[in-house]
């Protein structure tokens, strides 16, 4: 078969998309290839079609399709009968054809979401999809079928479009979603991870690979039921009712119903923040028990410099023990250093003017909790232009003094519990070290912060927060639950 590689972009819902392939050079990189078969076969069949015809692909995909199954039957009942082969074969390349950018859509798509964060690109993507080149023959065996095969030999367009068939399959495709975990992604929405983990799984995570506290874990479990209740249920019998599809958000309606199962209720927009906390959590542990990598964002991938530094010939169950105690503290300090240096800030304000105290606090809860820009926010209380709520939050001075708070409070108490595991000469010899370690990690804690601040308000409301704006956010939520 002969073929045209070409970098010219396809001209979206046109005719020319089913003899136009995707393929990866002997560089690795994305090419076009045009099948003149496929397009001969294609305009021959539908006379009706230019190039630039823009096609029903519903109807087009059918009509291949049955042209598929036919030969394959005709085929099969008189195999002398060549033509048959032919008109499987050219159906078949043509909707492969189709399929290979599709494939290609997802990819850039996974790609442009998380590839800048997470080190790859559509090009790293696609040889995991993409297993045999289009228009040109590809082994046959018993044990080996292409990942494009695959898709179409399960695809029934009574069911479903060949489109979303195959986007289904390529984000459900195991070699991909390993390269994925291995990246720290794990395609799979916080709504369908909350949906099918059980309280007591919740429980037994939160406190193994999150050391979070009693009240904490209580509080996650209290939500999780009331999402159960309202979300699941009403999801369970919408399933029954022969109702499919991914799981999409919680309705305002469906979060207000939750809200109303807990005591004291929430806010729903706090409700929902704290839900998409609970699942985030869900899914570092995900991630880590596939891949056996910890997500980026995780406190577990940061604070283990003082543990190397402490110990001298440590046991297994001495590393653990000192590691929970201090991602413990490290939490603790920074719960503390937050509400100290937040809740003096306010206090002052208060002394000044009431008005101002409550705009500093709504100001950061819509800054770091809702992604809004400085200048939403400058609209939303009518200031003349965002220079004024930076002058308000004073966000580079705040960190500041929360991180100097969180050195102070860690400092004493890891070295207390440095003493249980090391001897105090080693101790005394490491002392400097170990303040170091901490400094530094306090400080990536606020780095990354003051990183997630500067970026564009779309790009950071669609990434992970930082462990500093979590925990703010926190602070915030239960600030005004209390008050």
């Amino acid at each position: 078969m002969s073929n045209h590689l070409s970098a010219v972009k396809i001209p979206t819902n046109t005719a020319s998309r089913y003899w136009s392939a995707i393929a990866i050079d002997a560089a690795g990189r994305r090419q076009i290839r045009e099948i003149t078969e496929a397009k001969a076969f294609f305009l021959a069949s539908f006379p009706d079609f230019t190039p630039e015809t823009q096609v029903s692909d519903s109807q087009v995909q059918r009509q291949l399709w049955y042209w598929m199954q036919e030969a394959e039957d005709a085929c099969r009942d008189a195999p002398w009968r060549v033509w048959g082969a032919d008109q499987r074969s050219m159906a078949q390349l043509c909707l492969k054809c189709f399929m290979s950018q599709q494939i290609d859509y997802v990819c850039r798509g996974l790609a442009s979401r998380f590839g800048a964060e997470h080190g790859f690109t559509s090009s790293d993507l696609l040889p995991f999809v993409l297993d045999e080149e289009i228009g040109k023959p590809h082994r046959h065996s018993p044990t080996y079928q292409s990942f494009l095969d695959e898709i179409l030999q399960s695809f029934d367009p009574e069911q479903s479009s060949l489109a979303t068939w195959t986007s289904r399959l390529v984000k459900h495709h195991k070699p991909l979603n390993q390269f994925l975990l291995e990246h720290g992604i794990y395609l799979i929405s916080d709504w369908a991870i909350l949906n099918d983990t059980k309280p007591k799984q919740l429980h037994r995570i939160f406190a193994e690979f999150h050391h979070l506290t009693p009240s904490e874990i209580q509080r996650a479990q209290q939500l999780l039921d009331a999402y159960h209740a309202v979300y699941r249920s009403q999801r369970l019998n919408q399933r029954l009712a022969g109702v499919k599809g991914k799981c999409h958000p919680p309705t305002p309606e469906q979060l207000q119903q939750m809200a109303q199962r807990l005591s004291p209720p929430l806010r729903p927009e706090t409700l929902l923040r704290h839900l998409q906390l609970i699942a985030s959590r869900l899914r570092e542990y995900r991630i880590y028990v596939r891949s056996g990598k910890l997500n980026s964002e995780s406190l577990d991938a940061t604070p283990n410099k003082p543990l190397d530094i402490a110990y001298s010939e440590p046991t297994p169950d001495e590393q653990n023990e000192f590691l929970t105690a201090y991602r413990q503290q490290f939490l603790q300090g920074l719960d503390t250093a937050i509400a100290q240096i937040t809740g003096d800030r306010t206090k002052k304000l208060q002394r000044r003017d009431a008005q101002k105290a409550q705009q500093f606090l709504t100001a950061l809860d819509l800054f770091h909790c809702q992604g809004q820009s400085m200048s939403d926010i400058a609209r939303n209380f009518n200031y003349k232009g965002q220079f004024q709520v930076s002058r308000l939050l004073k966000l580079k001075v705040l960190r500041a003094d929360i991180q100097r708070e969180l050195l102070v409070y860690l400092s004493d108490r890891i070295l207390e519990k440095a003493q249980r595991y090391t001897n105090r000469q080693r101790l005394q010899t490491v002392h400097h070290q170990i303040q170091e370690a901490i400094a530094e990690q306090v400080t990536q804690v606020i780095e990354d912060a003051a990183t997630e601040a500067s970026t564009a308000t779309h790009e950071r409301h669609l990434k992970t927060r930082s462990l500093f704006a979590k925990r703010l956010c926190h602070y915030l939520d239960n600030r005004s639950n209390i008050s």
